[in-house]
């Protein structure tokens, strides 16, 4: 009887152990999980080097595609310049959409999506460092592949990502949920043995 209660309290404890971690990966540390999962929701922000599609309905001569350019701007017919840099895309509608109302259209409506991402930079202990075009979804196991891999000297436990627009980089312990962005330089350390 002793013994029956002592296995099946053991296989409670067991059983509640494995269902408090079962939503965190083998071997990755949940805060890592929470952390990749938040940069994942932050909605994008567009800089210099993105190309946008830019559809105003009912105007075609209005529409087109377009590249963010070293100002931070967009440059539209009719209206000009319009500040793009830092905006996600409903900002950046609602800018354009603001300048057509202020003499030109009554009611304008204006979609934008982004065609051609800013690129990311890979260094470091990779085959071939350099500057890559992003794809959605990119992760940085995805980034060192398309670098052809890591050289022999690589540290493959963490990786250092200095964002976009930040001054200083931040270390990452490296899963495969470890996101890249647009316009983040990453490098990967050399190993200490």
């Amino acid at each position: 009887m002793v013994l029956t209660r002592l296995l099946a309290g053991l296989l409670a404890l067991v059983l509640t152990a494995c269902a408090s971690t079962s939503g965190a990966a083998p071997g990755v540390d949940p805060g890592t999980q929470t952390e990749a999962a938040t940069a994942q929701r932050v909605e994008y922000r567009l800089d210099t080097g993105d190309q946008l599609r830019i559809i105003v309905f009912g105007e075609e001569e209005l529409s087109g595609e377009f590249v963010v350019d070293s100002s931070g701007g967009v440059s539209l017919p009719l209206i000009g310049q319009v500040d793009a840099e830092g905006l996600t895309l409903r900002e950046f509608e609602g800018a354009v959409r603001q300048a057509l109302q202020e003499g030109y259209l009554n009611d304008p409506r204006v979609n934008a999506e982004v065609l051609n991402f800013r690129p990311y930079y890979i260094l470091g202990e990779v085959q071939e460092p350099g500057e890559y075009p992003y794809n959605s979804g990119l992760t940085v196991m995805n980034a060192v592949a398309t670098a052809g891999g890591f050289t022999y000297r690589a540290n493959t436990r963490v990786v250092y990502i200095k964002r976009a627009g930040s001054t200083r980089e931040l270390e990452f312990t490296l899963t495969p949920e470890t996101t890249v962005n647009p316009g983040d330089t990453v490098r990967v350390a050399e190993r200490f043995f």
